[in-house]
């Protein structure tokens, strides 16, 4: 995790939190988060406090995960030695993540040139503005190509960085760490980071609560908009348009997010066979599943039960 005099606590604290919770839990071994500055010596947070126990940009050489936690809030242009360090790391199969403004250094590498990038919603239009060559996203929580990930605002940090542990430990292991933390397991990387307009009802999903969690005990059924809005005794109209409001999303996007998730955790924690899994999540067919599947995660059912299926007691 880069450190630089002037980060915020929370911006430092998300990801070590996060990954650092790994160990704690006893979900694996090596998730040993380090701090380190480009001259190895301590920084001052924004805050005030300052933290001394920190490495020197040597601590780069055998990470596995290089993390670029925020950026100065004017938004220097990257020092020659850090964009070297991250270019380095990226060449030798190490994983890259530009949190918040911290995509700000990363997108200065050039090593997303021609993808997807996102950042704080009011510094989109500034890194468009900085690296043309980049595709800016001002909506979505985390963008992640699988060598570089770069993530949205503040608190999406957590999301991003649950993200990452799902993708290396399987969704069994973030769902722990987000619970001890006690945030959400999930959001989807695509899913809004910020709607201009009125947010809904104190409690998150007001009156749609309800039909969302019908929805989520039917994930067998099929769960077309129309079947949807008319639990909620809602018009089509009114329901798409309430429905993105409280998630971020389209209802048919969530209801498939929804059905993946229940069959990743149906395939680490279960014996089913993939066919049961794929009626039980509400697929029309094995096929189908497998196709949503392998686009989502870039890997079959199978492949990913072989990886990240827990022990049957």
């Amino acid at each position: 995790m880069y450190a630089f005099d002037g980060i915020t606590m929370f911006h430092l604290a998300a990801p070590l939190l996060v990954f650092g919770e790994v160990g704690r839990q006893g979900l694996a071994t090596g998730w040993d988060p380090v701090v380190w500055t480009q001259d190895g010596r301590g920084i001052r947070t924004v805050e005030g406090p300052r933290v001394e126990d920190v490495s020197g940009p040597d601590a780069v050489d055998d990470a596995d995960l290089v993390v670029l936690p925020s950026w100065p809030t004017d938004l220097p242009a990257t020092h020659d030695a850090l964009a070297n360090s991250i270019r380095a790391a990226q060449a030798r199969g190490s994983r890259i993540a530009g949190l918040c403004l911290g995509a700000f250094p990363v997108v200065d590498t050039g090593l997303l040139d021609g993808r997807g990038v996102v950042t704080h919603w009011g510094a989109a239009e500034q890194l468009a503005r900085r690296r043309p060559e980049v595709k800016v996203s001002a909506a979505a929580l985390y963008v992640d190509h699988g060598d570089v990930l770069t993530s949205a605002g503040t608190a999406s940090a957590i999301d991003a960085c649950l993200h990452i542990v799902r993708s290396h430990l399987g969704s069994a292991a973030a769902a722990t760490v987000a619970r001890n933390l006690v945030v959400a397991p999930h959001r989807d990387g695509d899913q809004a980071q910020f709607v201009d307009r009125p947010m809904p009802q104190p409690g998150g999903v007001g009156h749609l609560g309800p039909i969302i969690d019908w929805a989520l005990a039917h994930l067998d059924e099929p769960l077309t908009v129309d079947n949807l809005a008319a639990h909620a005794r809602m018009s089509r109209r009114n329901f798409t348009r309430r429905f993105a409001e409280v998630t971020g999303t389209t209802p048919a996007r969530w209801v498939l997010a929804r059905r993946l998730d229940e069959a990743r955790r149906l395939l680490e924690t279960t014996t089913l066979s993939v066919g049961r899994i794929a009626s039980a999540c509400g697929f029309s067919s094995v096929v189908t599943f497998r196709q949503n599947f392998v686009a989502t995660y870039a890997t079959t059912p199978t492949s990913y039960r072989q990886r990240f299926s827990l022990p049957q007691k």
